[in-house]
């Protein structure tokens, strides 16, 4: 019997890389989070043997994108009050 498709591990990358492509096109680190989630989580189903069912694997992925969007949060936001101002023009 084939495994349902939540448990093949390339359509996960597959979403991984669709959510950074979404990324790109809608820059603020909303999608990238998920992305590394979905990433991970497709990375952790090639593992023999792991087939969580899909609760659990809904559970694992949600955990790994807010662990991601926190961790990316913490490395690129700017400290707390303060906003990015530009001094220069690319044109000049």
């Amino acid at each position: 019997m084939a495994d349902p498709f939540w448990l093949t591990w390339w359509i996960w990358l597959a979403a991984a890389l669709a959510l950074g492509i979404l990324e790109i096109v809608l820059p603020g680190f909303i999608f990238l989070g998920f992305a590394i989630g979905a990433a991970i989580t497709g990375l952790m189903l090639v593992i023999p043997g792991m087939a969580p069912s899909l609760p659990v694997l809904l559970l694992i992925f949600a955990a790994l994108s807010l662990i991601a969007w926190l961790v990316l949060r913490r490395v690129y936001s700017l400290p707390h009050g303060q906003v990015k101002i530009f001094r220069h023009d690319i044109n000049d």
